[in-house]
């Protein structure tokens, strides 16, 4: 029980995903690699077995070596987009994100630790949610400025109809 959940479909996937919302002085702590022009949130793929809060702890301390406890759910993302990693690439991926917001203690300090599923070495990078880079999920850039304990849930499709 130590799978991710992706799930083949037709000529696609399925993902189960996870994103911790790390907050720190109004900015957010995102993930990049050098074979992407693009930042994402700290995260991953659940894994069969897992609850969404277990996978979120699990992703956050395997990016940032520091264990978080979760603070709430905050966003249900439904996604559709054409993968771009070298084991998906053009493939249309509808994925189920899961968004955490975090309890980031002062002395909180990451180190990333982590690689693509590609092995492509990820770095992690504090940025204004106003920053004009290109991030992800898009909607952080006017949800983050007000910030709710309620739920939000969210659709992006960006296939070709």
């Amino acid at each position: 029980m130590n799978h991710d959940m992706t799930v083949p479909c037709e000529e696609g996937l399925i993902n189960l995903r996870v994103g911790a919302i790390i907050m720190k002085k109004g900015k957010i702590l995102m993930v990049g690699n050098d074979s992407a022009d693009y930042l994402y949130s700290v995260g991953g793929r659940i894994k069969f077995g897992e609850t969404s809060e277990e996978a979120v702890i699990r992703e956050v301390y395997e990016e940032t070596g520091v264990k978080l406890d979760v603070d709430h759910l905050g966003f249900i993302h439904e996604n559709y987009f054409y993968g771009d990693a070298e084991s998906n690439r053009g493939k249309l991926i509808y994925e189920v994100s899961y968004f955490y917001y975090m309890k980031v203690p002062e002395g909180f300090e990451p180190v990333c630790m982590s690689m693509t599923e590609d092995d492509h070495e990820e770095f992690l990078r504090w940025i204004d949610v106003n920053d004009p880079i290109r991030y992800y999920p898009e909607f952080f850039r006017k949800e983050l400025l007000h910030p709710t304990d309620g739920v939000k849930h969210f659709v992006t499709d960006e296939r070709v109809i």
